[in-house]
This record gives structure tokens, sequence and C-alpha cells, in this order.
């Protein structure tokens, strides 16, 4: 017999090894060769959901020297994942239990800095090799070319701009399942009918009754994402803007009191919203929807969200209503330091490491640029400028530079080779191709200021450009207002 004592340790030893257990546990593998990779950190992401889309990383690696490397993660379910290479990415679907060979060719890795690839993106070029012919990914490709065929042959009947026809879009729908027809994928034959269905429905073909109860069956079918999507689609603008026998100003009412109870209530009054999983899942996409809204109370929506989160039946729910709130709260600046996120260090131009996490304390006005772009010199000169006078009147704000140049050199010649560095005498760090936390702090252009308080978050969701004048006003600036009393005569 083991006495409690041994069976206590032996308890507690089995919960720390299985995280381990699973974290180890694998059944899709990626496995890539290069032509010009070499060095660079390859990222497998997937979404947590289709309503927040917020991103998780599933693997990571770095291409070795022969241009090779490996991917690997565990799922239960076909799902959506993202390859990402600075900042280019490829999307397309896993299955349990396959192993995918891949081929990145040569690719000029410098077309960031000609275009805005956020604006106007650059596919990475991955290359699958050795599919089968019923592979997944392939399945999905002929049907969106037969779609797309048949939708150009058929523009005048579909077309916005001309009077739709149902029987247009029944024979659309007749010619897909013809060219494309369901297989033994049952993955893939749900996908295919979804976004059929999906496309009836923002064609006005079928109304949100007829997707509700005929289309998507219930219960909640979680774990696929497709159906997620088309879900979450159908029921965006069913709530927040109001129901038949609810009028938006009362919802409004629920949201400013914060009244969970009542408004899920108010939710039962529409015959689609009867069943009680598909009401509150309703409320989680109507309260979001709410944090865009000016008509809505702001906080109260959150207020909901987070009691939804803690009492919710349903463990997706409670996720779900977790990452509505805290992606509203890292839009808003959050609770938690942004200048201590995966990049922690950063090289300056002497090629010693800067922690960011050290800036804490201060005010720190971080300008994002490249040397060689004119925007970008232009309010580096306002930056030189104001830097003495700033820096004489507050010993608390500092100014800090990113140089976001592939090439560290372009930063160094410029501070120490050129006439205008001289100029430029505060903190500048290079990015050290740290693409993730540029794409972290939404640097999506350049010349981009981040202004950062004491306490590491961000007081604007868009800080002004110092050649707005925003360094006369800055709120490390005090201000005393003095108070004159009138004096009334006859």
């Amino acid at each position: 017999m083991i006495c409690k004592e041994v069976r206590k340790h032996l308890l507690i030893l089995l919960l720390l090894l299985l995280p381990c257990v699973l974290r180890a546990q694998v059944n899709v593998e990626l496995v890539g060769e290069s032509a010009n990779a070499a060095g660079k950190r390859v990222e497998l992401l997937c979404y947590e959901d289709m309503l927040t889309l917020q991103e998780r990383v599933l693997d990571t690696a770095v291409v070795d020297s022969t241009g090779r490397f490996r991917l690997a993660c565990y799922i239960t379910y076909p799902r959506l994942v993202v390859v990402q290479v600075e900042c280019y990415s490829q999307s397309f679907y896993i299955e349990p239990g396959r192993r995918y060979e891949v081929w990145l060719p040569e690719f000029r890795w410098e077309k960031n800095e000609e275009r805005n690839v956020y604006l106007d993106p650059v596919a990475l070029p991955l290359e699958f090799l050795n599919l089968p012919a019923d592979e997944l990914n392939l399945q999905m490709l002929a049907f969106e070319q037969t779609v797309d065929s048949v939708m150009d042959t058929m523009r005048m009947q579909l077309d916005f701009k001309y009077r739709r026809r149902r029987s247009a879009f029944d024979s659309l729908a007749s010619a897909v399942q013809q060219r494309v027809p369901d297989g033994k994928n049952l993955f893939f034959n749900r996908y295919k009918a979804f976004l059929l269905a999906q496309m009836r429905y923002s064609m006005g073909f079928a109304s949100r009754k007829q997707m509700l109860e005929k289309v998507l069956p219930q219960p909640v079918l979680y774990h696929d994402e497709c159906y997620m999507r088309v879900l979450f689609d159908v029921l965006s603008g069913m709530v927040s803007q109001g129901l038949k026998k609810v009028p938006k100003w009362r919802m409004t009412e629920w949201v400013q009191s914060a009244d969970l109870d009542r408004y899920l209530d108010s939710l039962g009054t529409e015959p689609l919203l009867y069943d009680e999983q598909l009401r509150e899942l309703a409320a989680i996409v109507a309260l979001r929807e709410s944090l865009f809204d000016v008509d809505y109370d702001h906080e109260g929506a959150v207020r909901m969200l987070v009691a939804l989160a803690q009492r919710s039946k349903w463990a997706e729910h409670r996720l779900l209503a977790e990452r509505v709130v805290n992606g509203r709260r890292s839009e808003a600046g959050g609770r938690q330091s942004e200048l201590t996120g995966e990049a922690l260090t950063l090289v300056d131009v002497d090629g010693r490491r800067v922690s960011l996490d050290s800036l804490r304390g201060k005010w720190v006005y971080m300008s994002f640029v490249r040397v060689d772009d004119p925007n970008s010199l232009r309010e580096l000169e306002t930056l030189a400028h104001f830097k003495d006078s700033v820096y004489a009147k507050h010993d608390d704000v500092v100014f800090v530079t990113v140089a976001c140049d592939r090439e560290f050199q372009k930063m160094f010649h410029l501070l120490r080779n050129n006439r205008r560095g001289a100029r430029y005498t505060w903190t500048w760090l290079h990015f050290d191709g740290n693409y993730r936390w540029l794409e972290s702090l939404g640097v999506v252009s350049y010349p981009w200021f981040i202004l950062f308080d004491p306490d590491g978050q961000r007081p604007y969701t868009v800080t002004p450009a110092p050649g707005s004048g925003f360094l006369l006003h800055a709120p490390w600036e005090k201000h005393e207002v003095e108070y004159n009393k009138l004096e009334f005569t006859d």
C-alpha cells in the first residue's frame, strides 16, 4: 500500500508533467526548405476564434544554414493556419495526422522597403510538394476556382449593380455541386455548404431565419472555424441595432446599467434566440459591437462581458467574452506595460543591448523611422529642434527613435558619418528584425509615433507627430491655471 503522503507527491508530479506531455504531443508536421531564408524566424499561427481573430503561435523555428526548417503542432480538427516570415505570410488548412512538405523559393525580402505591404500585401510564396489528389487545400482550390468561373460568366445576374436573380444563384450552386461534388472528407463537404449558404445570405437570397434554422445546425460547432465564421456573420447586427420587440434605445439602457440578466431576457423575445446557448452567443457578439457604437456605454458593455466571462455555463463563451475584453483593453492601452513585449532589448548605435523595460518610469516619446525616408527625416529635424528645450525642462521625458531599416549600417552611417546625425543626440535603437514587435504596436507606415506614460501605457490610440505641434502641449507639460476673482461694481 502507498501511503497518503506518497500518493500526494505522485499526484503533484503528474500534474506538473502533464503540460509537458501535452506540449510534446504533435500530430501535424510541416517540413520546409528555402532558397534564401537562412537565419530567418518562421512562425506557425492560428486564430483563437473567428470573432476576435486573436492570433496564437503554434510553433516557431529558425531556418538553419542549409535552408531547412520544421514546424509541428497538435490539433483535433482541420483548422486554418498562417505561416509567417517577417511581414510576409501565407494561409492554408491543416488536418490532423498529416505531414506537409513545403518549398520557399528565392524571394526578395526587401520588398517591404519599396512598398507598404500592410496596405498592399505580398504573399509568402510557399509551394507544397507531394500533395495527394484528395488533399483538403486542393479541394478548396477547385471549389473556389469553380465559384469564380461561374460567377464570372453569370455576373450580370449576380452583380450588385444589376437586378440579381435567385434562379441564377441556384444555377451557381448546382454547377458547383456538379463540378466539385461531395466526397469522403466531411469537413470539406460542410465547408462548401457553409460558404455557399453565406454567399446566398449576403446576396439577400436567404433570411436570417433560414440560416439559423436550416443551414447552421445546433448545438453550436465551436471547433469548426467555417461554421463559426458564418454564424458570426448571421448574428452580426442582429441584436445591437435593436430587436423587433426591444428597440435600440432600450438595449442601450440595459448596457448602461450593466444589467446582464435583463439584457439576456430581452434577447429571449426574439424567436430565433429561444435557445439559451445561441442567445448567450448572440449577446457576446452584440456587446462586442456595442464597444464600437457611440450610442452605447462602453464601460457598461465591458462590465457585462466580464460578468459573462465569469458565470457562463459554456466554457467556450467564457473564453470568448474574456478575449473580447482583453482585446478592448489592449486597444485602449491596457494595464500591462507595452514596453516589455517580445522585444525586451534592442541594439543601440554602439552595438550595446538596451532594455526597453529600463525606460519605465519616464515619458517615452518613441518614433519609428526609416533613415532614407524624406518624411521621417523632416520629423527628425523637428525632434532635434525641440529636444534640448524639452530635456531642459523635464527630467522624466526621453526621446527614443527606432530605426526600422533592414540594415543596421544605415542607422550607423546617419549618426556617425553624417552632419545631420550630429543633431540627433537622443536614444537611437535598431529594431533588430523584430517585425512581430512592430506589428504588435501597430506600426504600419513611417514615420510612426507612440507615446508611453511612466507606467508603460499608451495615452493615445494614435500619437500625433512632432510636426503637428504636439511637443508644445504634450501631456508631460504641467499647466497651472490661475482663477481671477471677478469684481462686480455698481
